[in-house]
């Protein structure tokens, strides 16, 4: 199949051209005829396998196919993290450059000020991609209307869908027209957030291509077991024995990424951080150095682990095990994307043994064979009963402002207010929370 079977317009075909883009991926070829055609939809595709091109062109061919150009936005992309964002306003805007009618994108998220935001907001925008924050925070100060959007697309909808982005998702969806197509995109879609999303759907299409919340097969897995004190150490082993010019590596914590940056760098190798509580500058700039190979570790949370797409990253490792088994396979999407290979490592220690054996089988992988690296063993193995207690989850994020509340109780501005708090999206909100 190729990109020109799938009606996309001429600007379109000569920017994949020049990007190089051969062919469609499944995912692509399968989401964009459904999403022309104007129905609902709910894809599930492996992580790297071309999500974002595959709403993104269907989007730029709409805006640049338009009878006319409005001040306020008909496209709307909400995406969980501030690194996602960039990369799909980026996307949008590579796909968009021969377009005979511009496409104007605003990209909103938060850690940086509001100006330029609100400025170009003035402007007219036809696609907003926004982190749901702080897209709030712009409709509160009446720079952004929702009430002419006539799409909707939740990109890594699991997250977005999670009880963490709840309230904010929840005041965003009753601002918008009842009437507008609705796309969910994600790698994983866990059967507490399936209710949720069937309900912001009328009559969707669903593609859930094989093994969707599987890693990719060109993906190499290893399992060291290794004392908790000694990461550091086999970290800096691997560095230097296999040679990977680049490395991702997954903390559990904001603290830990900067401490293992800074031995790291005090060892001789180049090493940056990448956490929220950095400004949005300085965490663009850790990796835009890291893509240009300036560094070659990047200690990040998981802040990296949603949609950031790193070309030819040879290796991911995780240095903490995440919480949520999902996260497993959005971390090792780093790498072995687009069809190239890639390794995962992960440290087990022994607290975390049972966890892990739990990510296996909730992710549908086959058990790993454990490795140990002679220097590096465990001192003393004591693994945790796997039949006792549970594996640690996910917390649950409180609420982002007041001012939710009071959207969500129908008080905000003009077409910022709720208009109906007994839509299905709220009453499935309402289910899911346990009211």
């Amino acid at each position: 199949m190729s990109f020109a079977s799938l009606d996309l317009s001429d600007f379109l075909l000569r920017s994949l051209e020049d990007l190089g883009y051969a062919e469609p991926t499944p995912i692509q070829a399968a989401s964009i005829p459904v999403i022309l055609s104007g129905k609902d939809l709910r894809a599930a595709a492996q992580t790297g396998s071309g999500k974002t091109a595959a709403f993104a062109l269907p989007i730029a061919q709409k805006v640049a196919t338009a009878e006319s150009q409005a001040r306020k936005p008909r496209h709307l992309i909400l995406v969980p993290t501030r690194e996602l964002a960039v990369q799909v306003g980026a996307a949008l805007e590579r796909y968009a450059q021969g377009a005979p009618a511009p496409v104007r994108v605003l990209v909103a998220f938060g850690g940086v000020g509001y100006e330029a935001q609100m400025k170009a907001a003035y402007a007219g925008v036809d696609v907003v991609v926004a982190t749901p924050g702080r897209l709030i925070d712009l409709v509160e100060r009446r720079s952004v209307e929702l009430d002419e959007v006539e799409l909707l697309v939740l990109d890594e909808a699991d997250r977005l869908l999670a009880l963490g982005f709840a309230d904010e998702l929840n005041a965003i969806i009753e601002m918008l027209p009842e009437k507008r197509q609705n796309l969910l995109f994600s790698a994983t879609f866990p059967q507490h957030v399936v209710s949720l999303a069937d309900s912001l759907l009328e009559d969707p299409e669903r593609i859930e291509l094989e093994a969707a919340a599987q890693p990719v097969a060109s993906i190499a897995q290893r399992a060291i077991e290794v004392d908790g004190n000694m990461r550091t150490g086999l970290l800096r082993h691997l560095l230097e024995v296999e040679g990977w010019e680049r490395v991702l590596v997954f903390v559990g914590s904001k603290r830990r990424a900067e401490n293992v940056t800074v031995k790291l760098t005090k060892n001789g190798i180049k090493a940056l951080a990448l956490h929220g509580d950095m400004s949005q500058d300085k965490r663009q700039r850790s990796l835009e150095r890291f893509k240009q190979q300036k560094a070659r570790v990047l200690m990040a949370t998981d802040v990296a682990a949603r949609g950031i797409d790193i070309a030819g990253l040879p290796c991911v490792i995780n240095y903490d095990l995440p919480r949520a088994a999902a996260d497993y396979v959005h971390r090792i999407g780093r790498t072995g994307r687009a069809g190239g290979e890639g390794v995962a490592v992960s440290f087990i220690t022994d607290d975390m043994d049972a966890h892990f054996r739990q990510i296996e089988k909730k992710n549908k992988i086959e058990p790993i064979a454990r490795e140990r690296i002679a220097g590096f063993e465990p001192e003393a193995w004591n693994p945790e009963d796997p039949n006792k207690g549970k594996a640690p989850v996910k917390g649950k994020r409180p609420s982002k402002k007041d001012k939710l509340r009071k959207l969500a109780a129908g008080k905000g501005r003009g077409s910022g207010g709720v208009k109906d708090v007994s839509s299905p999206w709220a009453r499935a909100l309402r289910k899911t929370k346990g009211d």
